[in-house]
């Protein structure tokens, strides 16, 4: 018999921990984890405490040595700011995991998980977590501190308008709300004729002429003045001066064109009204129903000036209307208005009622005027008019009244009226009297043009419910309930509680029919709404 000696299994062997004496496998230190973790701190030097700094004002961490940056908490951005903070005392260990531990927000407090490793005793591998907090410390930015200073400032827009009414600047104020652009402005102060806007920086006052050369016909001047100089490092410092200039026409103003200018239009006359003032100036012949639009550099080449002004406007009374029902135009006419209607019309002022004195004019408002309604115009014949171009005329051509615009009860209007518009917080000075006169007219445009509103942002007046009656209804233009959704959002939803939302409830059969198949869904929502609210089980919505 031949003896086979078995193969032999090597297998590890266990060593006693030279401090504890614990049987460990072996390692280079020859100590147990919970010995070796008593004899090394592999995270001494880094701190456990450190300050970070908080801007209230514009929410930003300051990144050393001068950079602030937008950082939500618990995000990357801030969790890489915090481990740039302590990134210098960590250089002899490895980073494996960092992540953040919940505080309460309004702690000041910000804890972080960190795991490291580093090779101790003889190449011992150990890794270690710990916590370090962040306390934040209130300090404010450079631009908060030029914002809250009030009167530092690298740039300013200096927009004006020689007119004797708001409405353009109205307009405008409505457009920067809608686009954000008054975000930037250190400073707002409205001035005689115009606005001024102030920047801490060029960029963003040049980004407002812009907008503002795109958005109104208008010329634009820079200056520059030097403030300070370093010749060692041949910097300088600056103030940059924007001056815009938009064109002296408003909404329902009379103006007189050059002959050349109204010949390169389509041959339309030389009195025209001005319906609309948007990136170009709207005008219309009200003899012919000729459209036109003038923009900023055809303008300024051929300058024409307002006739009149809103407060020069008078009151007629329609005694007679015939609708022109085919009107031919010249060779080279324009473009003719499919909006409105030409008519002639017999009007008699209502100052003048005790008197047999009546005007015969053409109109194209001929789709909104009846025999007995008030109209707006201006009258030629009895008013001392100084125009250059005006003068030149052929006196048969000049028309003895120009009307403007239908009148209607204002303080009905003001009544019905469930919107609002939304406004700049600026410095007031100077301001006129009558200011709030011409912010009313300018709600009246917005409710007769539907071509100007679109491009604005009308919101729902919640502390207005209006009450509409059969009597009250003079055929005044209103604004329908589904060019005021904007306003509307589902975060409402939140404070529903115990009774349907207040605005299904004032939904009228012709506000729903407004509101149109493209607003289904919102409508679909409000009902469910309400029939959860009105059964605790919900059965009346499961029947649906």
């Amino acid at each position: 018999m031949e003896y086979i000696q078995a193969p032999t299994t090597s297998s590890q062997g266990n060593i006693l921990c030279c401090t504890c004496g614990v049987p460990i496998p072996p390692n280079p230190a020859n100590m147990c984890v919970a010995c070796l973790r008593t004899q090394v701190d592999i995270s001494e030097g880094i701190p456990k405490q450190v300050t970070v700094h908080f801007c209230k004002q514009c929410e930003r961490y300051l990144q050393p040595p001068a950079t602030w940056m937008q950082c939500a908490l618990e995000s990357r951005e801030l969790l890489s700011l915090c481990l740039k903070k302590i990134k210098s005392s960590m250089s002899k260990v490895r980073l494996i995991e960092a992540g953040f531990l919940w505080t309460e927000p309004h702690s000041k407090r910000i804890k972080m998980k960190v795991t490291i490793q580093k090779e101790v005793l003889n190449g011992a591998i150990l890794q270690q977590v710990f916590v370090v907090e962040y306390v934040v410390q209130y300090q404010m930015c450079d631009d908060c501190h030029r914002v809250e200073a009030k009167d530092f400032w690298k740039a300013v827009v200096q927009v004006r308008q020689k007119t004797a009414h708001k409405k353009t600047f109205y307009y405008l104020e409505q457009l920067i709300l809608k686009h954000k652009l008054h975000s930037n402005a250190l400073n707002i102060k409205e001035m005689h004729e115009g606005i001024d806007f102030y920047y801490g920086l060029k960029q963003h006052a040049q980004k407002m002429v812009d907008f503002l050369q795109c958005t109104v016909p208008c010329r634009s001047k820079t200056s520059q003045r030097l403030i300070s100089h370093d010749i060692h490092s041949n910097t300088y410092n600056y103030k940059s001066t924007f001056s815009v200039e938009i064109v002296p026409v408003c909404k329902d103003n009379v103006v007189c064109l050059s002959p050349r200018l109204a010949q390169s239009l389509g041959n339309m006359g030389q009195v025209c009204v001005c319906v609309r003032v948007t990136s170009t100036i709207h005008l219309i012949d009200p003899r012919t129903l000729q459209i036109a639009e003038v923009d900023g550099n055809t303008y300024w080449r051929n300058p024409f000036n307002s006739l009149c002004n809103p407060r020069q406007l008078e009151e007629f009374i329609v005694m007679d209307i015939d609708i022109i029902r085919d009107q031919k135009l010249g060779a080279g006419a324009g473009m003719r208005s499919s909006r409105h209607t030409l008519a002639e019309v017999w009007v008699q002022k209502t100052s003048e009622m005790d008197t047999s004195q009546q005007y015969h004019c053409r109109t194209f408002l001929g789709h909104l005027l009846n025999i007995g309604d008030l109209v707006l115009g201006f009258d030629f014949a009895n008013s001392n008019i100084n125009d250059e171009y005006l003068n030149k005329m052929n006196p048969h051509h000049i028309p003895d009244v120009v009307l403007i615009k239908k009148g209607y009860d204002r303080i009905r209007r003001v009544k019905r009226r469930n919107w609002k518009l939304q406004e700049m917080a600026r410095d007031r000075e100077g301001m006129d009297t009558d200011d709030e006169r011409q912010y009313q007219d300018f709600l009246e445009d917005l409710e007769e043009d539907e071509a100007l509103r679109k491009n604005i942002n009308i919101f729902r007046d919640a502390s207005k419910i209006p009450v509409e009656s059969d009597t009250d209804d003079d055929g005044a233009p209103q604004i329908s309930l589904a060019e005021m959704l904007e306003e509307l959002s589902l975060m409402d939803a939140t404070v529903w509680t115990g009774s349907p939302p207040a605005l299904w409830h004032s939904l009228t059969p012709c506000d729903l029919k407004a509101l149109g198949l493209q607003h289904l869904p919102t409508i679909i929502f409000f009902v469910c709404v309400s029939m959860l609210d009105s059964s605790k089980d919900g059965s009346r919505l499961k029947q649906s």
